[in-house]
């Protein structure tokens, strides 16, 4: 079930050289920055988890890679206080398609917090929804989500406890920070850049988020 309900697709460019993140049942994983290029011309920096059961001596910086897997959260105190953070969870690699799209992913969950519409100083219309994706052995993904136009319109109408199908790319996005003491912090934000929303009916309902750093699998 899962599975279906998370699916992600990436292609780049290895850009950091893998670091061991965490240990789970004697299983080691890794974590490396994956640079992904958009249709626009852009690139997304986006983070992958990849065990070692998987690595092998073509997972080093400037190899380019597919990556097929999942979308994973978790939460980890940083600073003293907790964030949600996201990681692409590496399942297969694969040699490189030039033919397939080099970002997609596809999700089916249920929304977790009313939906935040609001409009750019250049009258963009977004909105900000938190979808519960379902996982094996009763666990839960929190993925933030972004829509813009009229399919940020329509989400906006959208209540907690509904539940969708959503198409996309999986983006990063660095942002400014003030701090308590006035600075400015420069950071970085990762969520799913939706394409297409639709609704869908009979979803078990994930349970709520539960505020503690967990691991990833």
């Amino acid at each position: 079930m899962d599975t279906e309900n998370n699916q992600l697709t990436l292609c780049g460019v290895i850009e950091s050289a893998p670091v061991l993140d965490h240990e789970v049942f004697g299983e080691h994983f890794y974590r490396l920055d994956l640079k992904v290029p958009r249709l626009s011309g852009a690139q997304d920096l986006l983070p992958v988890t990849v065990s070692e059961r998987l690595m092998n001596s073509q997972v080093a910086p400037g190899v380019r890679i597919a990556v097929q897997g999942q979308l994973r959260s978790y939460n980890k105190v940083l600073g003293g206080s907790g964030r949600l953070l996201l990681t692409a969870f590496a399942q297969r690699l694969l040699p490189p398609d030039d033919d397939e799209n080099p970002n997609t992913i596809h999700l089916v969950g249920a929304i977790c917090k009313p939906p935040a519409f609001r409009t750019t100083p250049f009258g963009r219309e977004i909105a900000d929804l938190m979808l519960a994706v379902n996982r094996a052995f009763g666990k839960s993904d929190y993925i933030p989500c972004i829509a813009w136009g009229r399919t940020a319109r329509y989400a906006s109408n959208l209540s907690v406890g509904e539940k969708l199908e959503v198409q996309g790319r999986f983006q990063s996005r660095e942002y400014q920070k003030q701090m308590p003491d006035g600075t400015v912090m420069n950071r970085m934000a990762y969520e799913v850049s939706i394409s297409r929303l639709s609704c869908i009916r009979d979803l078990p309902l994930a349970p709520a988020p539960v505020e503690r750093e967990s691991a990833l699998q």
